[in-house]
């Protein structure tokens, strides 16, 4: 077992990407669980917004870039369960998302906040996935099991049902094993468990758009996301949030083009107890990093990474300049950011993610209204409990792994195929 980092934001469907891309999700078109369409060429309703809370997950693979090739669609025999990223994917080799009769139950037992129903969906996978690694032995399966997740958000990720919820991951691993162990293929099979993000305590809730909207701005933010606005807040997690102004722009603006009119939403955002970390993005390769008390410093990409202090080191990291992406990982690694500069740039630097992007502060989320369950637990943001996850595999590793992403082409490596170009993740295999 490693621990790796997963990416900003650490939230499941963008958090995916790694999985089944080898890439990271804001340059893929996939910043966030919601986003704002400033361009409104992809999004038309509702007003030009995306959640994948609901319907529009199945809008996902089309929000994708349709450049960079799925894992689906570069094996010659998979299966999915509960992806949500399924471009390549047929029919038969889906489960679980994708399915209507399937969709309409989870939309149920999400909107009724039916954890219970969560952990009768997870056993299910488990079986489902089983029997069709038994009877058909797909070369590539990804299957997600999300009761520990609605678990750990419900009750704590303390909690004995989310212990519970693990031992159905454990059980699928168990007859998965046995099954190649009888087949006699158990030698050459790879089994890999880890997770998209991971989870801290949340004991106060800061209703972001609501506060925002009390300083005099016109605010929409789902579900509520019509009408005319001066910022739309798209929460994700719940621990961090993009803030998208200046409505009537259709192309990305950067921050010293906002800072005149927008420089006191931003101190007020500082100024939140719910807010740790305010990020302005100044272009595709440069970011201003500001936190309550600790100052501003600016990421910047050229030959390499570069974080240049301004006025304090709000990622406690101090100075560095011209790293590369590994040695970015590793100067970020003993902090309470792992891997951020890599992932600010990545996020802050895609075209469709907001002016203004907030992660939260430990105990804290950004969205106290709307949820279907009391969120107990959070993620979302860059502290180092949303970010870093277990990797465990039934093999040694070759070298050391260090992102989500490195799964990707660790997959394709295995099973002898050719590894894409471009991507963010290395093999491990």
């Amino acid at each position: 077992m490693r621990t790796v980092s997963t990416v900003f934001p650490s939230v499941t469907g963008p958090a995916y990407t790694p999985f089944l891309l080898g890439r990271f999700p804001g340059p893929l078109g996939l910043p966030g669980l919601r986003w704002y369409d400033r361009s409104r060429a992809r999004c038309s309703f509702p007003h030009f917004t995306r959640s994948y809370l609901g319907s529009q997950m199945r809008l996902m693979d089309g929000d994708l870039a349709p450049d960079a090739a799925t894992v689906w669609e570069l094996t010659p025999t998979k299966l999915g369960a509960m992806h949500m990223i399924g471009r390549g994917l047929q029919r038969s080799e889906r489960l679980g998302y994708g399915r209507p009769l399937f969709m309409l139950r989870v939309a149920q037992v999400h909107f009724r906040g039916s954890l219970q129903g969560w952990i009768d969906i997870d056993r299910q996978i488990a079986t489902d996935v089983a029997h069709h690694i038994r009877e058909r032995r797909p070369a590539f399966v990804f299957a997600a099991f999300t009761g520990v997740d609605k678990a750990s958000h419900s009750s704590g990720h303390a909690h004995s049902q989310v212990t519970d919820a693990l031992k159905i991951v454990d059980g699928a691993a168990a007859e998965i094993r046995a099954d190649a162990e009888r087949a006699g293929v158990w030698d050459e099979t790879h089994i890999w468990v880890t997770s998209d993000h991971g989870h801290s305590p949340v004991e106060k809730h800061d209703d972001l758009a609501g506060a925002i909207q009390g300083e005099g701005y016109k605010v929409i933010g789902h579900p509520w996301v019509y009408g005319p606005w001066d910022v739309a807040v798209m929460v994700s997690g719940n621990a961090m949030a993009h803030l998208y102004v200046e409505r009537a722009l259709r192309s990305r603006p950067w921050w010293p083009s906002l800072a005149g009119r927008w420089e006191s939403l931003a101190a007020f955002l500082l100024a939140r107890p719910a807010v740790d970390l305010v990020l302005l993005p100044h272009g595709p390769h440069r970011c201003e990093v500001r936190a309550p008390s600790r100052g501003a410093a600016m990421i910047e990409l050229g030959k390499g990474y570069s974080y240049l202090p301004i006025s304090g080191d709000p990622l406690g990291i101090g100075e560095h300049t011209q790293l590369s992406s590994d040695d970015s990982h590793d100067a970020c690694g003993n902090s309470d950011y792992p891997d951020a500069l890599v992932q600010i740039i990545a996020l802050g630097g895609s075209s469709r993610a907001g002016d203004i992007i907030v992660s939260a502060k430990r105990d804290w989320d950004l969205r106290a209204r709307y949820e279907p369950i009391p969120h107990r637990s959070a993620h979302g943001a860059l502290h180092k409990e949303h970010m870093l996850v277990p990797l465990l595999s039934n093999r040694p590793f070759a070298s050391p792994p260090r992102r989500t992403a490195d799964v990707m082409p660790s997959a394709l490596r295995a099973l002898g195929l050719p590894v894409p170009e471009g991507l963010d993740g290395k093999t491990f295999v």
